[in-house]
């Protein structure tokens, strides 16, 4: 049979079917009368799809084999005719799915670890009632944990081939959602005005420059300190007293008396046992 003959059969037959069809699916509509072969199946799908060119539809071969779809550019339009909402799928769902898909086969525990939360028991029943996943075996270890992996179905609801059409993970990590873009903007400068640079170099010019041959240590100048507030306590001492005023008119009561000597300041109790021996002398002679 010609490819011309084979044309319009392979596209009614892919067209009512419900499901995707395969290459030996295809063979199986000829009977050994009608010497088709499955190269000459192949060569009458590829002379389709190239007819599909300009037009509204496509023929996509899949994981469960060959289908007429919609293009995307014109499916906002044709998807008008359903009154039903496409059902949107969180987050969680999605990572989890793409942990199973780029992963597989591997454990719920795993997944867990991974993503640093608990996995809800919903979101594996549901991605199995879809048939996006299935149980591919058991792990050998404590507790015989599930192994889960990708159908045929989930290729085929994502218009994959084989897992190799998967975007490499490089390419995902470098995805950006423009509603997540933060532009760093640089904040506006400060200007501190009649501060120093810095504090040391500040203090070191304000110092008074010293001379080649001083040579002062930290003790001369301690001492020179003390000698200063000395002599600042005998200024102030000096303007308290009376004697320091303009005129020196009054004298202080201190000058009123006698003056003591240095060896009676030192020594007071010689001279209460002077006066005492001397009272004792004169009782004697009475």
């Amino acid at each position: 049979m010609q490819i011309e003959q084979l044309k319009p059969i392979i596209e009614a037959a892919l067209l009512a079917s419900s499901q995707p069809m395969t290459v030996h699916q295809l063979g199986d509509l000829f009977n050994e009368t009608d010497e088709v072969s499955h190269a000459q199946i192949a060569m009458a799908l590829e002379t389709l799809a190239n007819d599909c060119d300009g037009r509204g539809i496509e023929l996509k071969e899949v994981a469960s084999g060959f289908r007429y779809q919609v293009r995307q550019d014109v499916h906002p339009w044709i998807s008008r005719m359903w009154t039903e909402k496409p059902s949107r799928y969180s987050r969680a769902l999605l990572e989890t799915l793409s942990l199973i898909a780029y992963r597989q086969p591997i454990t719920r525990p795993e997944i867990e670890q991974i993503r640093g939360v608990v996995v809800s028991s919903n979101i594996i029943k549901t991605l199995e009632e879809r048939e996006w996943i299935r149980v591919v075996g058991y792990r050998d270890v404590p507790g015989k944990p599930a192994l889960f992996g990708t159908t045929r179905m989930f290729l085929d609801y994502f218009n994959l081939k084989s897992l190799d059409q998967l975007p490499p993970l490089s390419e995902i990590r470098d995805m950006e959602d423009p509603q997540l873009r933060f532009e760093q903007e640089p904040l506006p400068a400060r200007i501190v005005r009649n501060l120093p640079i810095d504090p040391d170099d500040e203090a070191t010019d304000d110092a008074e420059p010293v001379a080649d041959g001083d040579e002062s240590h930290p003790s001369a100048s301690t001492a020179d300190t003390s000698d200063t507030h000395d002599t600042t306590a005998d200024a102030h001492a000096a303007a308290a007293s009376p004697e320091s005023g303009e005129h020196g008119s009054q004298l202080s009561p201190s000058a009123e008396n006698p003056t003591t000597t240095a060896d009676e300041a030192a020594n007071p109790a010689a001279d209460v046992e002077a006066d005492a021996a001397e009272q004792d002398t004169e009782e004697y002679r009475a």
